[in-house]
C-alpha cells in the first residue's frame, strides 16, 4: 500500500471527512482491521483565512508548498490538499514536490464526464467561485462551468465559513442552497458540483434536482484508488 500525504486543516471538519472517507474505503476493499498508510499535516485554518482575506495567495502557496515538502519527507507516496479553495496555489503545491500530486478539479471532471454532464452549477467558496482557476481547469476537459449569481455566490460563502466550518448545520440554509440548484436547473444547468469539502455535511447528493457530485468523496476515491494500485 502507497502512502497517502493529505495537506488538511482548511477547515478541519473537512479534513475529518477525508480521514474517514479514506479510510473507511480501504477497509471496505481490503476487509479486516485494514486502514489507509496516511500522512497528515494540518494546518491553523486561521493562518490561511487571513492569507485568503488579504489577497495573499502567493504567500499561501509558498506555505502549503512547505507543508507538502514536509508529508515528502515524511513518507508521502502522493500530496493531495484537503480543501477546493486552496487549489488555487496547487500549481505551487505540485512544483514543490517530487511525488504525484492528485488535483480535486480532474478527478471530479473525469467523473463528471463519465456520467456525461458538461453544465455542472458551482457550490463553493467565493474564492472558488469567483477567482476562475476552477472554471479554467475544468474548461481544459470541456466542461462549462457556471456559478450562482452575487446574492447566491455571498449566501453560500457565508453558510460555509460562518455555519460549516464551524460546525453548525441548519435547515434554512439547507434550503437556501437547494433554491440554487433549482434556479440553476432552469438556467440550464445539467449536475452540480460540491465544491467546497463542507458542502457534504449539509446536502445529499442523492436529494437533490440535478445529479450532485461530492468532490470530496471523488478526492478521497481517487487517493483509495493511487494508495493501493
Amino acid at each position: 500500500m502507497r502512502t497517502i500525504g493529505l495537506l488538511g486543516g482548511m477547515s478541519f471538519e473537512g479534513s475529518a471527512t477525508y480521514y474517514r472517507l479514506i479510510n473507511e474505503g480501504v477497509r471496505d476493499r481490503l476487509g479486516g482491521l485494514n486502514s489507509a498508510d496516511s500522512v497528515m499535516r494540518s494546518v491553523n485554518f486561521d493562518t490561511i483565512v487571513a492569507m485568503q482575506k488579504s489577497g495573499r495567495w502567493s504567500d499561501a502557496g509558498d506555505y502549503l508548498a512547505n507543508a507538502a515538502l514536509g508529508l515528502e519527507r515524511a513518507g508521502a507516496d502522493c500530496v493531495m490538499i484537503c480543501a477546493v479553495t486552496m487549489h488555487l496555489v496547487a500549481d505551487a503545491v505540485e512544483a514543490a514536490v517530487s511525488v504525484p500530486f492528485i488535483h480535486i478539479i480532474d478527478e471530479t471532471a473525469h467523473q463528471l464526464l463519465a456520467k456525461g454532464k458538461r453544465k455542472p452549477l458551482l457550490i463553493a467558496t467565493r474564492y472558488t467561485m469567483e477567482n476562475g482557476f476552477y472554471q479554467d481547469r475544468m474548461a481544459r476537459h470541456g466542461i462549462d462551468v457556471i456559478v450562482p449569481d452575487d446574492a447566491g455566490r455571498i449566501a453560500t460563502h457565508d453558510i460555509i465559513f460562518n455555519e460549516l466550518c464551524q460546525g453548525k448545520i441548519l435547515d434554512v440554509s439547507r434550503s437556501a442552497l437547494i433554491d440554487l440548484v433549482k434556479t440553476a436547473k432552469e438556467h440550464g444547468a445539467d449536475s452540480v458540483i460540491f465544491g467546497c469539502t463542507e458542502i457534504g455535511l449539509i446536502l445529499d447528493v442523492d436529494a437533490l434536482p440535478l445529479p450532485g457530485f461530492d468532490s470530496t468523496v471523488i478526492h478521497a476515491e481517487a487517493a483509495i484508488a493511487f494508495a493501493l494500485r
